[in-house]
C-alpha cells in the first residue's frame, strides 16, 4: 500500500503544488493510501456561511441545493463552496484504517462513529446518495465515503450525547475555546450573531471569563434570535440590530458602554458585509475576532486602516489547543444551553 503526504499534498490535481484546502480540485478516489483513513459518511454539516449562500442561490429550494453540493462535490472532489469558499464537517463510521495512519496506534477500532475536525474543504469526499436535508440545522444526511489524512484531527462521539448534537458543537469548536482564551475578567465582549451555535456557545465562555465586573452584549437581527437570547439570560444585554449597518452598530455600542466601547468583539454573523461593525464598536487597543467564515479579511484589513483604528484582528482558526473538549464540556457545564442545542438539533432528522 502507498504511503501519502500527511497534508495530503498527494490527493491534489489542480494547481499543481498547492494545498488541499486551496487546490480547486482533489482526488476524490476511495482507494486507501496507506497514512489515511477511510470512513463511511452519515451526516454533512454545513458550515453556516456555505449553507445561507445556497439557500439564497436557490431561493431555498432543497431540491436545488442538492444539486449544487452534487455539483460542487463532482467538480472539486469535496465540499467546498465556490462562493463561500468555507466547507463544514462530517460524522460517519470508520471503515478502514491505514497501517500507518496515527489513529491506528490510538485505540480507533473500525465501526468507531467519529466527527472530522476539519474542513469539508480540504476533505475527499465521495457522494453516493444525497438521502434527506435538514435546512433548520444545515445538516445533509448521505451515503458516501471520506478520507481522513494522517494530519487530520477527529474526535471519537461521547456516548452521552445524540450525534446530532454532538455535530452541531463540534462543528463550531473553535469559537468557544477560542473565546475562553481571550476573554479577561472585567472586559466589556459584543457578540455579533449571537443567537447562531457559535454565537450560543462563546456567550456561554465569555461571560464564565468576564464576571460580574464584565459586561457580555449580545447582538443579532432575526425575531426569533433575539427572543431565544432572552430567555437563555447568558448575555447581560440583548439588542436587535442589522451587522451590516455598521453606522447603526456603532451609534448603538457607545450608548450602551457610555462611548467606552468593547473590550473584545466576536463575529459570528453568516452573511458578509459586517467587518466594518465589529472594527467600529471595538475600541483601540482591543481585539476583534472573526470566526465568521463570511468575513472578508481583505476588507476588514483596509477597513480598519481607513478608520484609523489600532487594534488587533484575529482570523477565526476553527482549531485551538483542547478545543472539542472546552466544547462539549459547555453542554455539560449549562443546562440553557443544552437545552437550546437540544431544541434545535435533536428529532431533527
Amino acid at each position: 500500500m502507498r504511503k501519502g503526504h500527511r497534508y495530503g499534498i498527494h490527493r491534489v490535481i489542480e494547481p499543481e503544488g498547492s494545498m488541499p484546502q486551496q487546490a480547486w480540485k482533489i482526488d476524490n478516489n476511495m482507494e486507501l493510501f496507506a497514512n489515511e483513513l477511510l470512513i463511511d459518511v452519515e451526516v454533512l454539516n454545513i458550515d453556516s456561511a456555505s449553507f445561507a449562500q445556497m439557500k439564497e442561490a436557490t431561493n431555498g429550494d432543497l431540491d436545488e441545493i442538492k444539486k449544487l453540493i452534487l455539483k460542487t462535490v463532482a467538480d472539486r472532489g469535496k465540499q467546498h463552496n465556490p462562493i463561500t469558499g468555507s466547507g463544514g464537517m462530517l460524522i460517519g463510521r470508520v471503515n478502514a484504517i491505514g497501517k500507518e495512519h496515527p489513529a491506528a496506534a490510538e485505540g480507533l477500532k473500525t465501526g468507531d462513529k467519529i466527527a472530522t475536525l476539519v474542513s469539508l474543504s480540504l476533505t475527499p469526499l465521495l457522494i453516493e446518495e444525497i438521502l434527506q436535508i435538514n435546512e433548520k440545522t444545515s445538516q445533509v444526511f448521505i451515503k458516501g465515503k471520506a478520507v481522513l489524512f494522517s494530519s487530520g484531527i477527529y474526535a471519537k462521539l461521547p456516548e452521552d450525547l445524540p450525534e446530532n448534537l454532538s455535530l452541531a458543537v463540534l462543528d463550531v469548536a473553535g469559537a468557544p475555546a477560542q473565546t475562553q482564551n481571550l476573554v479577561k475578567k472585567g472586559d466589556t465582549v459584543v457578540i455579533l450573531g449571537a443567537g447562531g451555535k457559535s454565537g450560543v456557545l462563546a456567550l456561554y465562555q465569555a461571560k464564565k471569563k468576564a464576571g460580574n465586573e464584565g459586561k457580555v452584549i449580545a447582538l443579532d437581527y432575526p425575531d426569533d434570535a433575539i427572543n431565544q437570547l432572552k430567555e437563555l439570560s447568558l448575555a447581560d444585554e440583548v439588542y436587535q440590530v442589522d451587522a451590516r449597518k455598521p453606522l447603526e452598530v456603532l451609534e448603538l455600542i457607545e450608548t450602551i458602554t457610555n462611548g467606552q466601547l468593547a473590550d473584545l468583539t466576536i463575529n459570528c454573523v453568516n452573511v458578509p458585509h459586517t467587518e466594518m461593525s465589529s472594527i467600529l464598536i471595538t475600541k483601540d487597543g482591543g481585539k476583534v475576532y472573526f470566526f465568521s467564515m463570511a468575513t472578508s479579511f481583505t476588507a476588514a484589513a483596509l477597513g480598519a486602516e481607513g478608520v484609523g483604528k489600532d487594534i488587533e484582528m484575529l482570523i477565526g482558526n476553527g482549531y485551538t489547543k483542547n478545543h472539542s473538549k472546552i466544547a462539549l464540556e459547555t453542554l455539560q457545564e449549562s443546562k440553557e444551553v443544552r437545552k437550546w442545542f437540544e431544541k434545535k438539533y435533536l428529532g431533527s432528522k
